[in-house]
């Protein structure tokens, strides 16, 4: 084992390095989700439907608000992102809910859903049916 705490912070000692990738993240088609416990997502990444992608920090994330009948709301120092659709706090898988991963930062991406998402899912699958940022 190495003595030196150079080698130890630089990942060139014993102490294995643990570098993301792709592996670590999973797709749930609505939205992503990283798998591993100290996994943390630092920008939220929003994917419409029309093709474009907006990111907001989530340490710029003030407030989150679930309301069934709304949808979720999060606030970004200033900017409102709206979050429309159905099952947004349902159960995906044990332990994998959309609105409980945005508070904890467990979602990297969240993605719109076209007609054909909507009518070949589960009805108690998690869809987006439209992001609004104002």
């Amino acid at each position: 084992m190495s003595d030196s705490i150079l080698d130890r912070l630089t990942g060139r000692g014993d102490i294995p390095t643990r570098i993301a990738d792709d592996q670590e993240m999973e797709d749930l088609q609505s939205f992503g989700w990283l798998r591993g416990v100290r996994d943390r997502a630092v920008m939220l990444e929003l994917r419409h439907l029309n093709g474009n992608i907006t990111c907001y920090g989530y340490a710029w994330l003030e407030k989150a608000v679930l309301d069934p009948s709304e949808g979720i709301t999060l606030h970004f120092g200033g900017k409102t992102v709206r979050i429309i659709g159905r099952q947004l706090n349902g159960m995906v898988r044990p332990n994998i809910c959309l609105f409980a991963g945005i508070v904890r930062h467990k979602v990297p991406w969240i993605r719109e859903s076209g007609f054909g998402d909507t009518a070949n899912g589960p009805s108690n699958a998690t869809v987006i049916d439209e992001i609004h940022v104002t």
